[in-house]
């Protein structure tokens, strides 16, 4: 599940773009897709990680890439392995809603990006996720869950004084927005729900399939239920 839209990035052969939190590795594996890119994903799980290397090591054998290279690299966001001015774009999808020390987290993948590079940050949209942590306190209390729930503008003045400038945002994942209020109200570790269950199946259908339908109908509801909201921000200077 991309959440990205990586086409409004003018990514470049030979840029380095580093996926911040990548997890399995969803967004790392989509950037080496481009040609001659040097994708590199940085997790603090470093199981999260050996999944990502098996994506990626699949991207290989099938020949889904552009090229490039990738790499790997266990870090803590707060604290990250990198030179500054190292990288021409920085994702950070999904990562700071669960970071105590944001403005650290803020800080760092600012000062490792390029001036004139692209930092791209996605969280939980504000009323949707309200609407979860309404529902269930299990949803927000468990280990390394969501700890806090932004709105949009306190973000981007997190991100701003940072020295980046916000130029675009869209809204993402409307379908995936019933199906966590659903999980929420039945209880989030339950696993019976029949409901919870067949709305999970469907989205993965969705995801595997990409049906013109449910592709209409995503972007049609993402201003009204979009479950996350992503910011396209440029670091200033030269």
């Amino acid at each position: 599940m991309i959440t990205v839209d990586l086409k409004k990035l003018n990514i470049k052969s030979g840029f380095k773009i580093l996926d911040i939190g990548c997890g399995e590795g969803r967004h790392t594996g989509a950037v080496y897709e481009y040609e001659g890119v040097i994708a590199v994903g940085a997790d603090i799980n470093f199981k999260d990680l050996l999944k990502a290397r098996e994506r990626l090591q699949f991207h290989d054998e099938i020949g889904a890439h552009g090229g490039g290279a990738w790499n790997l690299s266990v870090a803590d966001i707060t604290r990250l392995p990198f030179k500054n001015n190292t990288f021409d774009i920085v994702i950070c999808s999904e990562v700071l809603e669960h970071v105590p020390e944001e403005k650290k987290a803020a800080r760092e993948i600012i000062r490792i990006l390029k001036p004139g590079g692209d930092l791209v940050v996605s969280v939980p949209r504000y009323w949707p996720e309200k609407i979860c942590w309404f529902l269930s306190t299990e949803y927000h209390s468990v280990e390394h869950g969501h700890i806090r729930i932004y709105k949009t503008r306190k973000l981007v003045r997190l991100l701003e004084k940072e020295g980046v400038k916000k130029w675009g945002f869209h809204f993402a994942h409307s379908l995936h927005s019933p199906y966590w209020w659903l999980k929420c109200l039945v209880g989030p570790s339950r696993e019976d729900s029949l409901f919870v269950n067949l709305y999970h199946r469907f989205l993965t259908w969705d995801i595997m399939k990409k049906p013109f339908m449910t592709l209409f109908l995503d972007r049609l509801l993402n201003p009204f239920f979009g479950k996350s909201i992503v910011i396209y921000l440029k670091k200033m200077g030269r």
